[in-house]
């Protein structure tokens, strides 16, 4: 008895140690690259000129760049390195809900359409020239768009009570194909600049990053990431199956509209400034889960850490890799995250015995 008590306590230290450890492992690499990613580039700027000019401008001592790199650092790099933040955070955290709320590991925004959604929306307010909310017309119109298809996604995914996990990619095809048809319907309609507009949407860059589209995009994922970690316990108990759920008190479907509408937001809020980047919230959760285990507690906050962490360091590789060029960052990703998704799929379905 004393054994099998020595061995359960270990176990539970371990279940304990593992997420801290992961968690302040993770914060300390994102750090890193965010100061990497701000140094780095075609103007070199060395790593403790970058701190000294935070610090400077933090009133905590430092000193201060020469005019030119003071520009290019505040001015260029780090508002692509906030909005990266933004952007990865938001696209991690919302893959973590998806696969709570559909309760299966193959959920994710860009998979079952919902970012392809959200860019129908954004794609259409600038092919028609809309402009009734003003800089915030892209955001809303991403925000409607992306609502609407992941909730008919959602819709016709279930099937006896539960969204399949081959009913939930079929349906993400049919939705992807659709949404794509209407990008490429706004693209006929659209002219010159505006076509240029859309590229940028379907490819994904943060090459465009200002310090007026961080604000305009800061509330809706600061309001995402802050709601989302309220329902982590309830998404632990969601996952033991809808009937003992409700029998513990959940209301198995205001939870999953209230985080379905979650996800809406944080799509939209990182699709409406960076287009279309995929597979960052499939492959996150993913890894932490694997590294961690499967409570939300963790892996909702965890995954928006890593998410940030991905595509901060992502980014960065788009702009150097083929410099002075620079990869669409949607572009990386998906090389990035196919062939992951690929064996998430034969692992799934050797799992199973197969898809029936």
């Amino acid at each position: 008895m004393s054994g099998a008590a020595a061995l359960e306590r270990r176990r539970s230290r371990a279940v304990r140690t593992v997420p801290a450890l992961l968690g302040g492992g993770m914060t300390a690499a994102l750090v890193l690259a965010c100061l990497a990613s701000a140094g780095i580039g075609a103007y070199d700027i060395p790593l403790g000129d970058v701190v000294g000019s935070l610090l400077h401008r933090a009133g905590l001592g430092g000193t201060e760049l020469d005019r030119v790199g003071e520009s290019v650092l505040w001015n260029v790099r780090l508002p692509r390195v906030v909005l990266a933040l933004l952007v990865g955070s938001s696209l991690g955290c919302a893959g973590a809900l998806m696969q709570g709320v559909f309760g299966n590991p193959l959920a994710e925004p860009a998979v079952i359409g919902v970012s392809m959604g959200s860019a129908v929306g954004a794609v259409a307010s600038i092919a028609l020239g809309l402009s009734f909310f003003g800089n915030w017309t892209i955001t809303a119109c991403a925000f409607a768009s992306g609502l609407v298809t992941v909730l008919v996604v959602y819709a016709l995914s279930r099937s006896g009570g539960r969204a399949e996990v081959v009913t939930l990619l079929l349906t993400g095809i049919a939705m992807n194909a659709l949404t794509g048809a209407l990008i490429g319907l706004g693209v006929f309609l659209a002219d010159n600049a505006q076509v240029s507009q859309i590229a940028f949407w379907q490819l994904g860059s943060l090459a465009q990053a200002t310090w007026p589209k961080v604000l305009a995009v800061l509330p809706c994922a600061v309001a995402g990431l802050s709601v989302a970690p309220l329902y982590a316990r309830k998404l632990d108990l969601l996952a033991l199956g809808e009937r003992p759920a409700r029998h513990l008190g959940v209301d198995v479907e205001r939870l999953r509209l209230v985080l379905v509408l979650v996800v809406a937001l944080l799509t939209a809020a990182a699709v409406a400034v960076a287009g279309v980047v995929s597979f960052v919230g499939l492959l996150v959760p993913h890894l932490l889960r694997m590294a961690a285990g499967p409570g939300h507690r963790f892996l909702i906050p965890g995954s928006a850490v890593g998410g940030a962490l991905v595509l901060v360091s992502a980014d960065l590789a788009a702009r150097t890799a083929v410099q002075p060029a620079e990869l669409p960052l949607g572009v990386l990703t998906a090389l990035v995250g196919s062939p992951f998704f690929f064996v998430l799929l034969r692992r799934g379905r050797r799992g199973r015995g197969g898809w029936g």
